[in-house]
Order: structure tokens, then sequence, then C-alpha cells
């Protein structure tokens, strides 16, 4: 199936944005994760929405869940690794799917996945983001798992499954990953070694660690791995008026393309995203 349009992101910007190609009966996958916003479920008080007054958070998203739901749309919980141009589509890769689309906006969010020193370098050269399509490669070796999320754990214990040896750095409280071929560290990673392949992680203390691969479980990918031919502006994606970027089908919405950090600019920013899609895909036809 060729899909419209692909949505990546369920924030502000990613539902206004699949809020408006569902009125408008395109056909398009949304991808991202089903809590919807995360950083908006946290926030204490949200004052600057207009028509809805000191409301939380959690309260907006149960909003726009509740939302959703009475529109029938339908969110797809994976992670989009890689985008790539295949002809005048794209292929969309999240975790061992395969999508095909004749657009894409990208709503992921603040564009800022820290990405460590020696990871773009390495990626594809034992740096990988996607642990069902390239854990066998790596099956009775030893490697490093870099999490930033618990609801990345079963990830991590499939590639523990085939290693022989993991090194399991949780960027959050409270993990419970636990096996024998587990070590779970204390000391962050701070730094991916190697030339040609990956040979070791560097340590906060300066202390190396010889390993096979890296894999690195993000709520996102760098903006440089995941669309490396993007324009980007100071660590932002790059869009005009139409929220259209350097690349054709290819738009944006939401805290990706810059300040100011609201939501009423996310939301702004997925409609008129959207109906730049519309307006391509009937130039297309």
């Amino acid at each position: 199936m060729v899909y419209d349009a692909a949505v990546i992101g369920t924030g502000p910007a990613g539902f206004s944005a699949a809020l408006n190609l569902k009125i408008h009966g395109k056909n398009f996958i949304w991808i991202g994760s089903k809590n919807l916003s995360e950083k908006a479920g946290k926030a204490e008080r949200i004052d600057n929405y207009p028509g809805l007054s000191h409301i939380t958070g959690k309260e907006l998203n149960e909003m726009f869940g509740a939302q959703a739901e009475a529109m029938g749309l339908t969110i797809t919980e994976q992670m989009v690794n890689s985008i790539a141009p295949m002809g005048a589509n794209y292929a969309l890769m999240a975790g061992s799917e395969f999508y095909e689309t004749r657009a894409v906006i990208l709503a992921t969010g603040t564009a800022r996945t820290a990405v460590l020193p020696g990871e773009s370098a390495l990626v594809g050269k034992g740096v990988s983001y996607c642990a069902t399509c390239d854990g066998g490669l790596y099956r009775g070796r030893t490697i490093a798992v870099v999490c930033n999320a618990a609801r990345f754990e079963h990830e991590a214990e499939f590639l523990a499954g085939l290693a022989a040896g993991v090194y399991y750095f949780p960027l959050y409280k409270d993990p419970a990953l636990s096996g024998e071929n587990v070590e779970l560290m204390e000391e962050r990673a701070v730094e991916i070694l190697g030339e040609e392949r990956v040979s070791g992680v560097k340590l906060k203390s300066g202390r190396e660690i010889a390993v096979d691969g890296v894999f690195c479980l993000r709520d996102s990918v760098a903006l440089a791995s995941l669309l490396p031919s993007l324009e980007t502006e100071e660590g932002h994606i790059a869009v005009d008026r139409e929220m259209a970027t350097n690349l054709p089908g290819v738009y944006a919405a939401g805290d990706c393309t810059g300040r100011p950090y609201q939501y009423a600019k996310a939301v702004g920013e997925g409609n008129v995203a959207a109906h730049s899609v519309i307006a391509y895909l009937a130039g297309k036809e």
C-alpha cells in the first residue's frame, strides 16, 4: 500500500495534521506514541491556549485523545528510524516495518536528540537505532545499549537474548532490565569509538569499554540520521510559510521547526502542513 501521507509525531502538531488529513479523507499513517505528547502531559498549567483557561497538560492531552478517538484516528506506535526517497515517494523504516508514502509531515518535537561523538560517522558501521532490524548481526557478541526511555526496555531485552554481553546505559530512573549477561551501567557513555567500525565506548571517567556494536534506543532519531538531506537551521528543520522543507513532499510542524515552543503554534503549523500536503497531492494528480 502507498499512503497519501505519513505524519510522524503524536504531539499537538502531529495531532492537528492528522485531524485535518482525516477530515479531508486522505489515506495516511500516523506514527508515534499512543500517549500523545508526554511533554505536554507533564505541564503543570497552560494559560496561553486560546479558549481553554488554566488547564493542565494532562487535561489537554486527554482532550486531544478523546477527539482523536471520536474522529476514528489510529496511531501506529513505532519509532521511525529512517526516511529515504524512493522515486517520487518516500520509504519509511519503523522497526522492522516498511511504509511507502507520497508525502511526509515531520512533527517530531524539539529536534534536540543528543548525538554522542562518533555516533553519526559510525551509523551502519556498528551503530544502530533498530533492535529488531540489526540485532541478529550481534548474536553472541558484546554490545552497548544506550536507552532514554523505559518503554524501549523490551527492545533492550530482545538484544540481551541475542548478545553474549550487554552494557546497558539507561538515561532514565529505575531501569528494570536485568539478566546474567546484562551489566547495568551507572556511569554515562560520552563517546562511541571506532574508525571503520565501532570498537568501543568511552565513559565519563575516561575509561573505555570494548564492544562490537552500539544500539541507541531513543524517543527520536537525530535529524541527520533520520533524513540526511533535510535542511536544518540551528538544530531545527528549515521551513517556509507553507511548512515546506527543502525536499519535495516533506513538511514539518511544531517544536521541530523552532521557537516559540507553544502548543497553539504547534497546532497551527500542523494545520498548515496538512493543507500544504493536500495541495501537494492535488498537484501530482
